[in-house]
């Protein structure tokens, strides 16, 4: 019996998963960070950075782009090893391009109107994408591209969301815009204000608010391949001034975000994204520390003190990559 219960704890040991540090050490703040497959990683961060891993991170690749060395590069989508599409923030905003693995980029966007501050990208496929800002003149700023991010149109102004005072987006992770469906991608807002939006009538998210500090960071969608599309969603985020708070820090929906639902165990801080890496488990994580669920979202495990911006799982494969500060990169492993 001793030696069944032995064998037990061990093959449940096996199964919680741990968080590996890669490399550290780079003179940028990471938060954008795209996992094309099990070898395919990309990440960009603050100082006009960014680096391309080949063999699954064991190895990088890092650079700055030239004219760009005091640009912020929030998000970034990667296709393959060669193609990636790399988001500079503000002052001005600018979207880049790159074909042959980062030796050179091409600007196909630039926007130099006054507040303009861009905070996510979202692609469907390899030519369909979304890009949101902060309000401009009161509404929320969205554009599109249709090939492949060669070119961008701005939705006219008439059709973008209201946004309400003292509501934006945090550009805190890449995150806070998510396919829904297969026409169709959602958004989260945050500060004084804190709300989902999609085609239908903005809906206010139980998160904290109230403060230019709080409300929800991310959204992650699942279910997202089915027509109807993604029913299940989970958005987190907080008080990013109260780095452990755990108060209204995350919620999960089953039907769309028509009701949401108080995890009996929450996230243990501030979270900045939030990641399906299947239907039940699910990667949270903030400026203390990585959460695990494997419940979809109803408990969450603290599983590591190291603090990261960003999380996200392989769109082909089966690896979970983390970024943050101080060009710090990981990755999930199980042992």
């Amino acid at each position: 019996m001793l030696s069944a219960a032995l064998l037990l704890s061990e093959m449940i040991i096996a199964q919680s998963p741990h968080v590996e540090v890669l490399t550290f050490g780079t003179k940028t703040s990471i938060r954008g960070l795209s996992v094309v497959n099990d070898n395919v990683v990309w990440v960009s961060g603050s100082n006009g950075t960014f680096g391309r891993s080949t063999d699954g991170g064991k190895t990088w690749k890092w650079s700055v782009v030239k004219g760009f060395e005091k640009n912020d590069f929030r998000d970034i989508e990667a296709f393959d090893a060669n193609t990636a599409i790399v988001m500079s923030v503000d002052a001005p905003a600018y979207i880049l391009k790159t074909n042959n693995g980062g030796e050179s980029w091409k600007i196909v966007y630039e926007n130099k109107t006054k507040g303009m501050f861009l905070d996510a990208m979202e692609f469907w496929n390899e030519q369909a994408g979304i890009v949101i800002g902060d309000p401009v003149e009161g509404r929320f700023f969205i554009a599109r591209t249709f090939d492949g991010g060669i070119s961008w149109q701005d939705i006219p102004f008439e059709k973008r969301p209201v946004a309400d005072s003292g509501e934006a987006c945090f550009a805190a992770s890449g995150t806070n815009v998510r396919v829904l469906d297969r026409d169709e991608a959602v958004f989260v807002s945050g500060g004084l204000k804190s709300r989902l939006f999609s085609k239908k009538t903005p809906v206010i998210l139980p998160v904290i608010q109230g403060k230019e500090t709080t409300g929800a960071n991310s959204v992650a969608v699942w279910d997202t391949h089915k027509l109807r599309g993604g029913k299940r969603m989970i958005i987190a985020g907080g008080d990013f001034n109260a780095d452990t708070s755990v108060t209204k820090n995350c919620f999960y929906t089953t039907n769309k975000g028509k009701t949401w639902n108080v995890p009996e165990i929450a996230p243990h801080g501030y979270r900045s994204c939030v990641e399906y890496f299947s239907k039940k488990k699910v990667y949270s994580c903030g400026l203390n520390g990585v959460d695990y669920s494997k419940d979809g979202g109803k408990n969450w495990e603290w599983i590591s003190k190291e603090g990261f911006h960003v999380v996200r799982a392989a769109k082909e494969g089966k690896t979970v990559f983390l970024a943050g500060g101080n060009g710090k990169i990981a990755k999930i492993v199980w042992k």
